[in-house]
């Protein structure tokens, strides 16, 4: 029996532009903030991202996807390698599709000393190429599980995440074009503050052709005060902040007036980054603050129909 597409990918293969959202898990065992959280996105957005366990333990992130999928709400669950040996990350996937749940991202996870856990071990058995191409491939050979293959399991409609900012630009552009040919069917970039070195990062990223082959979506955040404060600080992130963005936000007198800018900065990277030709959407995320999150979405003019 044939299983039907999931609304996402139905999307994507039509060609139309993609509106995503991410949230993270609360950090206690209430379903109800995820429920209104996805009452909040439902209607406005294509899919929604579930973090997992992206700044410390949380909820977890197959248990919030199946909530947000009940209320309605097409979600993308987050997969990192950091956490779970390639056992434990096949069994993840295999009680997702079990609970009707195909949209997958699978990433390797920030690392456990950049977080609030950082006695934990990491596992980091398989990279986030690695864990794409044993999803892809969960039915027919599993040579990474020593299997020859796990009847029904799939298709699922993965995603992997893109770095334009990190360094060497073109390693990132050889990570983005294996995370295509792995069975991606989408990217998430980090989100974009350097427009310029996104723009060099997107011309070898055409000249490639990667954008033909998979679709490729701009990560939007806007400047929270935790992004404030480790840019202030140098500390290490996966993207890079202009000062010229940090100071913009931080020369204003009170916190409403710095939410205010950093919203707009958001909403005016959207507008820049629209004129890319073959960059098929964005992926909105507030960074914990969902009413700027729906302010950017809101205010670019972006709308999922």
């Amino acid at each position: 029996m044939s299983i039907p597409i999931t609304r996402l990918q139905e999307r994507i293969a039509s060609g139309k532009p993609l509106l995503i959202a991410e949230i993270s898990p609360p950090l206690g065992a209430d379903p109800a903030p995820v429920r209104e959280m996805a009452k909040r996105f439902e209607g406005k957005v294509h899919a929604l991202g579930i973090s997992d366990n992206r700044d410390g333990v949380s909820m977890a992130a197959l248990a919030a996807a199946a909530i947000v999928a009940d209320e309605g709400v097409e979600p993308i669950l987050h997969v990192t390698t950091r956490d779970r040996n390639r056992i434990g990350l096949v069994s993840e996937v295999l009680g997702s599709q079990a609970l009707g749940i195909r949209n997958v991202l699978c990433t390797s996870g920030s690392h456990q000393t950049l977080g609030r856990f950082r006695a934990a071990k990491n596992v980091y058995d398989v990279d986030s190429i690695q864990l794409l191409q044993i999803y892809a491939n969960l039915a027919g050979e599993c040579d990474a599980l020593g299997e020859n293959g796990i009847d029904g399991a799939g298709p699922f409609c993965l995603g992997g995440v893109a770095s334009p900012d990190a360094d060497p630009l073109e390693l990132q552009v050889s990570r983005a074009l294996k995370k295509a040919n792995a069975g991606a069917a989408f990217l998430i970039t980090q989100p974009i503050f350097d427009l310029e070195r996104f723009d060099a990062w997107w011309k070898e990223v055409t000249r490639c052709g990667i954008h033909e082959k998979v679709a490729i979506v701009a990560g939007i955040q806007s400047l929270g005060q935790a992004e404030l404060a480790a840019a202030k600080e140098g500390k290490r992130r996966p993207y890079k902040i202009p000062a010229a963005l940090v100071e913009r936000v931080t020369l204003k007198s009170d916190s409403t007036s710095q939410q205010a800018a950093a919203v707009e900065m958001a909403v005016e990277t959207i507008g820049k980054l629209s004129r890319y030709g073959g960059l098929r959407g964005f992926a909105v995320c507030g960074d914990g603050d969902h009413d700027a999150a729906l302010t950017i979405i809101e205010k670019s003019g972006l709308g999922s129909k």
